[in-house]
């Protein structure tokens, strides 16, 4: 294991990270303990949640995930493991969180209940990242930093970040800061994966120059880059139950991952992996842990068999002759996602 700075700041985490979005519904709590002692004694130090988790969100689940990481955290050294977690973003047209009535909006109000609420839920006195789940672009950026940079100051919250954020949103909020004096994101936790580089081209430049550090989820592409959708959807997966009985923003959020361009990349990608004798999970950890401007990977698992198979990458480096084909792939089925969500915000 590979251990990163997030951005300019002095928090240096894993470079995998263990997500925690399926605890508490696709995982029961007993397992997840385990999945975080397993991950802790492989190396991993960084725990990624939100308050809206598990997914799908559900109003008598909401916090949930947090408990559960909360009751494991109290039985360990705090300073020993690094947990982000996020403020949920406001509510749009496709998608009301079930949090404080379903009035979700990150005003100054909103993000100091939040982290208050979460602190309780996770049984600590301070979170290492904070970050605002996706952002609200009607809103000042002098509210949010303000709100955030109340919470480091008072010690609640040590680093900050964004989530799901456009370039045109991380460049806003760096020049609000800059002019303000408040407290600037470290971190931008985006899409990012075999089948969504699309931060590899104006995002990448963003991170480098302005030296904040990339926390890709779905690395895995939902669970696409396993090949475990290439022979149809496989009973109690997550993007099987959105198809077939999810809402209509789940449905939509399945078919970006789950489309024949993707499928038809994953088939690539697997033969690639065979040929270089790791699974496909592996490779694709791998190829995100090995950008210069991303810190840690944030990956998922619903088993100890699972976690096992994403650990494999801890220490795998691709050569530059597999790196080529990766490309030579991408631009044969380029974007292989429909898109990528940000252009509705």
């Amino acid at each position: 294991m590979q251990y990163r700075r997030l951005g300019s700041s002095g928090l240096s985490v894993s470079d995998l990270c263990m997500g925690t979005m399926t605890f508490g519904l696709q995982c029961d709590e007993s397992t997840s303990h385990r999945m975080m002692d397993r991950a802790c004694e492989a190396g991993i130090d960084f725990l990624d949640t939100a308050e809206v988790y598990p997914v799908p969100p559900r109003a008598d689940l909401v916090g949930a995930t947090e408990q559960i990481v909360g009751r494991w955290l109290k039985n360990r050294p705090r300073d020993s493991v690094c947990i982000a977690t996020k403020v949920t973003g406001p509510r749009h047209g496709w998608f009301a969180a079930p949090v404080r009535g379903g009035r979700g909006f990150i005003d100054r109000h909103q993000i100091i209940a939040s982290c208050e609420q979460s602190l309780r839920r996770l049984q600590t006195d301070y979170i290492d990242l904070y970050q605002i789940h996706w952002p609200d672009h009607g809103l000042p950026y002098e509210e949010v930093l303000g709100a955030l940079t109340e919470l480091r100051s008072s010690g609640k919250v040590r680093v900050i970040g964004c989530s799901n954020e456009t370039c045109w949103g991380v460049m806003k909020s760096l020049w609000t800061a800059d002019v303000t004096g408040l407290d600037r994101f470290e971190t931008v936790q985006n899409n990012f994966s075999l089948i969504n580089r699309r931060c590899e081209s104006e995002l990448a430049q963003v991170l480098r120059r302005e030296k904040l550090s990339l926390l890709p989820y779905s690395p895995l592409g939902g669970g696409v880059l396993t090949g475990k959708y290439q022979n149809g959807p496989p009973q109690g997966a997550r993007f099987s139950e959105y198809l077939t009985g999810g809402a209509e923003r789940q449905r939509r959020m399945a078919e970006r991952f789950v489309n024949p361009r993707s499928l038809g990349t994953t088939a690539r990608l697997m033969q690639i992996a065979a040929d270089i004798g790791v699974t496909v999970t592996a490779l694709a950890l791998a190829w995100s842990r090995q950008h210069d401007f991303v810190a840690s990977t944030i990956f998922g698992a619903t088993s100890l068999a699972q976690l096992e198979e994403a650990l494999a990458a801890a220490d795998l480096i691709l050569d530059a002759e597999t790196l080529a084909r990766i490309d030579q792939l991408d631009v044969e089925i380029p974007n292989p996602m429909t898109e990528d969500g940000l252009r509705r915000l």
